[in-house]
């Protein structure tokens, strides 16, 4: 029996359009005159991380909330992302964000130092299988500011746009004498951001292993009465499972919170953005877990790559008021 493995796109692809690398630094300058805080990490229950010990300093230009101490790049959560008072002081790259076809998530401008590095990594929630990106595009940079992804040295341009895929192992180092500063954004990949990717690696997709996001629709009806309880599968809040749908159920409370559908679990709350016909997925990750909710009902669909599973439950009577009553 021969196994036949997913062809892979290639790791990294400059997409189309490039951007105006002069307005791109001036718009730079309006924003340094702040002092730049340093990459930290924020956990789930609120604690926050020391510092990075190498010299990585970050502008959030989108966070969760919209909250402008936010260096990390955020992940589901209590809190949908917005804009920071800081993308308003940037109307050309805010500008392009907004042409960006695809739900963004973390934007922010990452200043790597004279000198520093970090350690070989990888970030695995950005692979295509999972339905989210990391894009860049350069601002400042020098032949001597190198990014290493998959043994491979690259040193992307000013007003360049690039997709890497981060999940794979890579490294920054910047030997040079000046601040490298890149625009990096996650986002949901999506057949329309597909189309700015060059056509050989579009032709390397149908034999690969991809998760396409839809382009959200407005909701245009009024959604199912809560707060609702209901038992949801133990896996569906553990976001490093492909299998979420595995295992005893637990339960979970359906309510709604300044105009966003809230789902909490175990003390833990995460905020639901609606994709299309009634179906969300939570705030801060892609579609690879979706809930559609109806009157009577609730459908779990659990994707990895192209595979779907899907589990029914049935809902319960409301246990309160109509959502926005």
């Amino acid at each position: 029996m021969t196994i036949t493995t997913p062809a892979r796109p290639a790791p990294t692809a400059r997409l189309t359009p490039d951007f105006d690398a002069d307005r791109l630094a001036h718009e730079l300058a309006a924003v340094t005159s702040h002092p730049w805080q340093h990459q930290r990490t924020h956990y789930a229950a609120g604690h926050i991380g020391p510092d990075t010990p190498t010299d990585w300093r970050v502008l959030p230009l989108r966070s969760p909330d919209g909250d402008p101490t936010r260096t990390d790049p955020g992940g589901p959560g209590p809190d949908p992302y917005a804009a920071t008072h800081w993308l308003g002081q940037m109307p050309y790259l805010r500008n392009i964000l907004d042409q960006i076809p695809a739900p963004l998530n973390a934007v922010r401008l990452l200043a790597l130092g004279p000198g520093a590095a970090s350690q070989p990594h990888c970030d695995p929630k950005y692979a295509l299988e999972r339905g989210m990106v990391r894009l860049h595009i350069p601002i400042v940079t020098h032949p001597d500011a190198v990014l290493v992804l998959d043994g491979t040295e690259h040193r992307w341009q000013p007003g360049e746009f690039w997709y890497g895929d981060f999940s794979h192992e890579h490294l920054v180092r910047n030997t040079g004498p000046v601040r490298r500063v890149h625009a990096v954004i996650d986002a949901l990949f999506t057949r329309e951001l597909a189309a700015l990717f060059p056509a050989q690696w579009q032709e390397s997709l149908p034999g690969a292993d991809v998760l396409f996001n839809r382009l959200p629709a407005p909701a245009v009806r009024p959604g199912p009465a809560l707060p609702r309880t209901v038992n949801l599968p133990s896996g569906f809040t553990d976001f490093s499972r492909d299998t979420p749908l595995d295992g005893p159920t637990v339960p979970i409370r359906l309510t709604e919170r300044a105009g966003h559908r809230v789902l909490t679990a175990a003390e833990r709350s995460f905020a639901l953005e609606h994709v299309v016909d009634g179906e969300y997925r939570y705030a801060g990750w892609s579609e690879q877990r979706t809930l559609q909710l109806g009157n009577d009902q609730v459908v779990f669909h659990a994707r990895h790559g192209r595979a779907v599973t899907s589990q029914q439950i049935s809902l319960p009577a409301a246990d309160g008021i109509p959502a926005g009553a």
